[in-house]
C-alpha cells in the first residue's frame, strides 16, 4: 500500500530502524518519534494511517498515548500495533482492552508484524452492486 502513513513510536533506536527499514521497503512512509509527549502531538494534529507503538517510553507509557488516541473523535478508529517488551499474558490483555489492534512481544517477526499492518490497512471490501 504505497503512501500509506505510518508513526513509529519507539525509544529503542535499533528497533525503530529496523521497523522504519522494513517498512519503507514494503512502499510505507514513516515517521518515528522517541518519546510518547512529542508523538503525541504529531499523532493528533496530522493523524497517520497507522500508529506502531511501543508500551515502554521514557516520558510515558505507549498505553497512555493510546488512551489519548481513543479519546478523540478523529483518532478513535486509528489503527494501532503495539510492540513491546512486555511479555505477561495480562499485558496483552490490558492492552487488546484498551483498544490495540494488533500486540506483538521483543522479539519479534517482522514479517508478522508487517503482515498485520498490511492486514489492518487493507481497504473495507466494497459492497456488490
Amino acid at each position: 500500500m504505497p503512501g500509506r502513513r505510518i508513526a513509529i513510536v519507539e525509544d529503542d533506536n535499533a528497533i525503530s530502524l529496523l521497523l522504519r527499514y522494513n517498512l519503507e521497503m514494503a512502499g510505507y512512509t514513516v515517521e518515528s518519534f522517541e518519546n510518547g509527549a512529542v508523538a503525541q502531538d504529531h499523532v493528533l494534529d496530522d493523524p497517520p494511517d497507522l500508529l506502531l507503538l511501543d508500551w515502554v517510553l521514557p516520558d510515558r507509557s505507549g498505553l497512555e498515548l493510546l488512551r489519548e488516541v481513543r479519546r478523540r473523535a478523529h483518532t478513535r478508529a486509528l489503527p494501532v500495533v503495539m510492540v513491546t517488551a512486555r511479555s505477561d499474558r495480562s499485558d496483552s490483555e490490558r492492552a487488546l482492552d484498551h483498544g490495540v489492534d494488533a500486540y506483538f512481544t521483543k522479539p519479534f517477526s517482522v514479517a508478522a508484524v508487517l503482515k498485520a499492518i498490511e492486514s489492518l490497512l487493507k481497504p473495507a471490501a466494497q459492497p456488490a452492486r
